[in-house]
């Protein structure tokens, strides 16, 4: 049996009335009913009861009218109809279904499907989809005006029955459909890919300060965080936060003085982070402690491409966990190693793992002390590897035995493009027998040899390996801090134009030579006096023939030419004449004795003032 009823306890909090379709058991009551009525319930307490009743009535029959969908005209309601009753409270209230003159029956509880009855007995199912917020307001009028009304208890009885005739009415393709006021609101975390909030989280359980720049650009590909003075503590929270970071792929915590502490946290955080490619933790000062768990991320790691790991205080003993890592690591293409303490023992067991490693591509072994067996040993690392393009052993002190190795590993390897070797104590030799390596060379683009005590003669010898060389292909020397002279000038045009791209650095020219001061042929004169310990008298009666002690100009030129073959003294004729106008104090075309002594005597005086003025003054 099927009614409209519609009542106050029915109300949602708006105010309009919620309409249901009742389908109660069989019973007398019903079946006696014929006709649509309405039940009447004073409450002389209840004011403004006419305004309730026509908001009541004017709300039911837009919903009334929307139901009837199916295009066909209304029936008069059959004898089978057993409606219930509008309820107002207060006075008397008419039927709003009579008011209307509808028909059709509806259901007051809320649900997704209405379903429709008409006359002749034909039925139809309407969905609505209805909120969970709409649900819930119309069960809370229901349950909090049960007590006010005496039909929620008889309605009870039927809804055994009318719940199992919805679940056949009710539209199964509305998802919404089956929503119930038991389900509660879903909660749902999203996942920190940043790891911003670890990190707060690990700041405040180690009581540090967050880093405002780390909170501002942690969502970066790139982050810079280097000199910040982050320490271990400030390295464990940005570590923390790092783990679960999917955005930061480059990496730089330069000069942060990490310690091993903090050196042991970015250990852990890359065993775990799988974006970061690129890392760069030079000066701060790891220590040998770290290197061995180092040595193991460039083992595990899958994702680092790129590591710096400079100015650390790696010793020979670090060499060797390095030297492991280098033997199995297999993505690793940039390894920078330079400002460290390896010495001889760690070139010795750098040098087999760089000739079997096959991923580096860029190898920074600079500022080390690379020597004797240890630097041999890492050129011939360099020789053997067929991978590396570009390889930085500056700043060490290969010397002359490491040149010889590295002219083998010049000539023999077939990859290499770019080799600094500066500042290692190559002299001039080392550079000749580099350049003859060279000579045979077909790969290398760029040769540095600055700051090396090989002179423009060095320069010279490695321009003269490139011209014997047609297939050579560099584009770049750098002799810098190396002085050049005119001949290397002249051989270098020659290398430009047999290779017409080339650039070439140096440390300029080399100050043209003074001339060199001349000798007073009166010096001469009184050295052979000294050395050979003889008088001024005796010296004089070589030229004076006749014992006249006094000779002409022609005859102190003739004793002149006699004295220099016996002496080897040199004297040129302008020599000759200076000393001929020095000694002719009065001009009369003859030197005599007195002359001589006098000249020789000022020539001494002059000699000795010269060296007084040039002693440093002294208190």
């Amino acid at each position: 049996m099927e009614s409209l009823t519609v009542s106050k306890r029915s109300c949602d909090h708006s105010g309009k009335p919620n309409i249901r379709d009742t389908r109660s058991a069989p019973s007398e009551s019903v079946r006696s009913t014929k006709e649509l009525h309405v039940l009447e319930e004073e409450d002389e307490g209840y004011e403004g009861e006419d305004e309730y009743r026509e908001d009541a009535a004017d709300t039911v029959k837009p919903q009334i009218e929307n139901v009837n969908l199916s295009g066909q005209e209304d029936r008069p309601a059959t004898a089978e109809s057993s409606p219930k009753s509008l309820r107002m409270p207060g006075s008397r209230v008419e039927s709003v279904c009579s008011r209307y003159g509808s028909s059709t029956k509806y259901d007051s509880r809320p649900s997704t499907g209405t379903r429709v009855t008409s006359a002749q007995g034909g039925r139809r199912t309407i969905s609505r989809a209805s909120s969970r917020r709409s649900r819930r307001g119309s069960a809370t009028s229901r349950n909090q005006d049960r007590g006010h009304s005496s039909e929620s208890e008889e309605d009870g009885d039927g809804r055994d029955v009318n719940s199992e005739m919805e679940l056949r009415t009710v539209d199964i393709h509305d998802d919404k459909a089956w929503d119930t006021d038991l389900e509660g609101e879903e909660s749902s975390t999203s996942y920190d890919h940043t790891g911003k909030t670890a990190y707060i989280e690990c700041c405040k359980r180690l009581g540090i300060i967050p880093a405002s720049y780390f909170l501002r650009h942690m969502q970066e590909k790139e982050l810079v965080m280097k000199h910040h003075g982050l320490g271990a503590q400030g390295m464990k929270a940005i570590a923390m936060a790092l783990v679960s970071n999917t955005t930061v792929l480059n990496l730089n915590l330069r000069d942060n003085w990490l310690g091993s502490t903090g050196g042991y946290a970015i250990c852990d955080m890359l065993k775990e982070n799988c974006f970061i490619t690129e890392i760069d933790l030079s000066d701060n000062r790891l220590g040998t402690a770290v290197a061995e768990a180092l040595s193991q991320i460039l083992t595990q790691n899958d994702t680092l491409r790129r590591v710096t790991l400079a100015g650390n205080e790696f010793d020979d003993k670090a060499a060797g966990y390095f030297a492991d890592a280098l033997l199995s690591a297999t993505k690793i293409e940039y390894l920078n190693l330079s400002h460290n303490n390896f010495g001889e023992s760690a070139g010795i067991a750098l040098g087999p793992a760089i000739s079997e490693n096959t991923s580096l591509k860029e190898l920074d072994l600079s500022w080390n002390h690379l020597r004797r067996k240890g630097a041999i040993s890492v050129a011939m690392g360099v020789k053997n590897n067929v991978f590396m393009k570009k390889v930085n052993l500056s700043w060490n002190g290969f010397g002359l035995e490491g040149s010889i190795a590295l002219a083998d590993a010049v000539k023999n390897n077939s990859v290499l493009e770019e080799l600094d070797i500066g500042n290692n104590r190559i002299t001039t030799e080392g550079a000749v027998l580099i350049g003859k390596g060279l000579s045979l060379n077909e790969t290398l683009q760029v040769l540095k040899m600055g700051q090396n005590p090989m002179q423009t003669g060095g320069c010279w010898a490695i321009c003269a390996a490139i011209l014997k060389n047609p297939s050579c292909v560099l584009r770049l020397i750098d002799f810098s801090d190396i002085l050049v002279n005119e001949d290397f000038t002249e051989i270098f045009k020659q290398v430009q134009e047999q290779i017409p791209g080339i650039k070439m650095w140096h440390g300029g020219m080399e100050p043209p030579l003074k001339p060199k001061a001349r000798i007073p042929p009166m010096m001469k004169l009184a050295s052979y006096i000294e050395k050979h310990d003889l008088r001024l008298v005796d010296f004089f009666n070589k030229f004076d023939k006749d014992k006249s002690m006094s000779v002409t100009h022609e005859e102190f030129i003739q004793g002149l030419e006699k004295f220099q073959k016996e002496t080897g003294i040199n004297l040129t004729e302008e020599e000759i004449a200076s000393l001929i106008e020095e000694l002719d104090k009065d001009g009369d075309g003859e030197i005599n004795y007195s002359e001589m002594v006098i000249g020789h005597t000022d020539f001494k005086e002059t000699q000795r003032l010269s060296v007084t003025s040039m002693r440093p003054l002294t208190s």
